[in-house]
């Protein structure tokens, strides 16, 4: 029998959060156990968050997306200047997020290769329906899950530079640090790093 295939997003789990990003890399270059990870997260407060709720959802989010990375990148990330560790965040998030991949594949590319000077707000929404023939479960969503996830994809997308801001969705070119390219060429990702490249496939 055929399995049905899924998206498994965590879009929903929040965007780069790349402050809380740098602790958690730390927290596993440290190697810590499960206790060491609930008193640092929940008990030490150490993301900062109002409650040990809302921190261990952030930290469970960040961890899933990080844990798909090679220590290399925690280096990076727990290290780096701010731009390397908002691009490092941002490998995570696409290792962990098909549908964000793929969005930058199709509708972010399209708007590079028509010189688009902006992002259409309802790209998402078209570009989720489109992606519900793959996957039948994306018409189950709530309205309400679909808008907060292109909320959070177009803060990440801003976060890293390839959006000017949230409010008017102006398109920029990013400039790929030679780390996160010589990263991902090293541990075989290159789907990754095209992606992160859209904006520089159209000249």
């Amino acid at each position: 029998m055929i399995k049905q295939f899924h998206y498994d997003s965590d879009l929903n789990g929040g965007s780069l959060m790349v402050r809380e990003s740098r602790i958690v890399a730390g927290l596993l270059m440290d190697g810590v156990t499960s206790e060491q990870w609930d008193e640092a997260i929940r008990i030490e407060n150490v993301l900062q968050k109002r409650t040990p709720a809302s921190a261990q959802r952030n930290a469970t989010a960040i961890r899933k997306r990080l844990e798909r990375l090679e220590p290399e990148f925690w280096r990076a990330l727990r290290y780096g200047d701010d731009e390397l560790a908002t691009q490092v965040a941002f490998c995570g998030a696409l290792e962990r997020n098909l549908l964000l991949v793929e969005f930058m594949e199709t509708a972010l590319r399209d708007a590079y290769i028509s010189r688009a000077e902006h992002l259409d707000a309802f790209v998402w929404m078209d570009f989720l329906e489109e992606r519900s023939h793959r996957d039948p479960a994306i018409c189950d969503w709530k309205e309400s899950t679909k808008k907060k996830m292109g909320q959070v994809v177009f803060r990440m997308l801003s976060e890293v530079g390839y959006l000017k801001s949230t409010r008017k969705l102006e398109l920029q070119h990013v400039v790929i640090r030679p780390e996160v390219k010589t990263m991902l060429e090293e541990h075989y990702k290159k789907r990754i790093k095209k992606c992160m490249e859209v904006s520089t496939w159209i000249r």
